[in-house]
């Protein structure tokens, strides 16, 4: 699969003009929400260029979200994920008909700034609010992987999400995410002098030319808390 860097560009532009045409006296009732995340991963790179949620993994995790106001937030994860990748998975032939397979155990630590279509909450009716929302976020984060190959790198996360109010306090909801990756051996595991995953034609990857990714789906429940003063003064 090839993302463009213009994806990610386009997501900053995006949330930049909505910043500056969209307009909010009044935030959520609380602050803050925290809470736990299930669900799956998957890698795409070298060994699955175009497959998503082939040998998926279990994820799971934390995250923390501080509300703004209705549309915007910021949120911190800590997540813990599986990936795993064939090379005879690619449909690519490599030199000599080499071929090698990886696994991996990661834990990504990250924080993103979120923007809710409509505005979220379940109070407020008289200002249009809604108790759920498609959302988009984008953000910047660290990824850690276990293996002989020593594995750490930054990431670029971005994706879309659906939550949903519960009750007063409680929130439900589903995200998709893609993390890019800045480095090419994210699925070499072990250290090689000879033919690898990593530029496996010989050819050195660039800063936005490498094919490592990994992704995470998963389905979070939080619980509010920080009661603001007054909603409509940010306090």
């Amino acid at each position: 699969m090839k993302i463009e860097r213009s994806v990610v560009v386009s997501l900053f532009a995006m949330g930049l003009f909505i910043s500056i045409s969209t307009v909010n006296v009044c935030a959520q009732e609380y602050k803050y929400e925290i809470g736990g995340a299930i669900g799956t991963s998957f890698y795409m790179g070298d060994a699955n260029r175009t497959r998503p949620y082939l040998h998926p993994g279990v994820a799971g995790g934390l995250l923390f979200r501080y509300n703004i106001n209705f549309h915007w937030g910021i949120k911190a994860n800590l997540f813990v994920g599986n990936v795993s990748g064939k090379s005879i998975d690619s449909g690519n032939i490599f030199p000599f008909s080499v071929q090698a397979s990886f696994h991996r155990t990661l834990a990504d630590l990250g924080t993103q700034v979120e923007f809710n279509f409509f505005p979220y909450s379940d109070k407020y009716s008289y200002l249009g609010t809604k108790p759920y929302t498609p959302y988009l976020f984008t953000g910047v984060g660290a990824t850690y992987a276990t293996g002989d190959n020593f594995f750490m790198d930054a990431n670029i996360p971005f994706g879309m999400g659906f939550k949903y109010k519960l009750k007063n306090k409680m929130n439900i909801g589903i995200e998709f995410s893609m993390r890019k990756l800045f480095r090419d051996d994210f699925d070499v595991v072990r250290q090689t002098t000879g033919w690898s995953l990593d530029s496996p034609y010989g050819i050195q990857s660039s800063l936005f030319k490498n094919r490592d990714w990994y992704s995470f789906t998963m389905v979070f429940l939080t619980w509010e808390f920080g009661l603001r003063e007054d909603p409509c003064h940010g306090n």
